[in-house]
């Protein structure tokens, strides 16, 4: 009886109850099914904006692409011709109305950002047609290589506003600005995301309706056909 209340067997039934106790609590990350990708696949399928080409496509990457795309990277955002056309009429969620997508901008580009940096002969930054072209590949018909190449290290394969090397012309970026990058795309977020991710981002725009632009150099080029 003398061991009854000692303070090593005290101490001893204290631990046993933070032992149990941390069995019984469940880390809702762990067990929450909202957060595997199967439940991401799934949830990118049903809030796809438009009807997706699968044909030799890889499902599971297409509805993860999907979740990233319009689940957390709101891409739809920047890569449409803005607010005003973005959502179909009666759409807009903003004026408290169910959101839909409208199909006929969907990732089209478009999207004026005004003068980079600022007011003056500076270029406007528009935002890229992200569709596939007639070969499949999307914006503009880059391989996935370039597409990693892109979000990697955010290398402007077009071209469209090099460095000024004398006074701005309304087209190039001034020092220290580098004309090779760019500028609006938040390249320096996405080139965190695995590769595994960015396969999935590649596969699902690769499976979304082309939308016309006109020839390069614009920044909506795009053919179709």
């Amino acid at each position: 009886m003398k061991f009854r209340n000692s303070p090593f067997l005290l101490a001893l039934a204290a631990l046993a109850v933070v032992v149990l106790a941390g069995i019984s609590i469940r880390s809702p990350r762990v067990y929450a099914n909202d957060d595997d990708n199967e439940s991401k696949i799934q949830v990118g399928f049903k809030i796809a904006p438009v009807p997706l080409n699968l044909d030799g496509k890889n499902r599971a990457l297409v509805g993860l692409g999907s979740y990233i795309v319009n689940a957390q990277g709101d891409c739809d955002g920047c890569h449409s011709a803005g607010p005003a056309t973005e959502f179909v009429p009666g759409g807009n969620p903003y004026f408290g109305q169910p959101t839909q997508v409208n199909p006929a901008t969907y990732l089209g580009g478009g999207r004026d950002f005004g003068p980079f940096p600022g007011p003056g002969p500076f270029p406007h930054i528009i935002s890229r047609n992200l569709t596939p072209d007639k070969t499949g590949l999307p914006e503009g018909g880059h391989t996935f290589e370039e597409f990693v190449q892109i979000i990697r290290t955010g290398v402007d394969l077009d071209h469209l506003h090099p460095t000024c090397t004398g006074p701005p012309d309304g087209t190039c970026l001034p020092p220290p600005f580098d004309g090779a990058l760019l500028q609006i795309m938040p390249w320096p977020t996405y080139h965190n995301m695995t590769d595994h991710d960015l396969r999935a981002i590649y596969e699902y725009v690769s499976t979304i309706p082309c939308i016309a632009g006109p020839p390069p150099p614009d920044p909506l080029h795009n053919d179709c056909e």
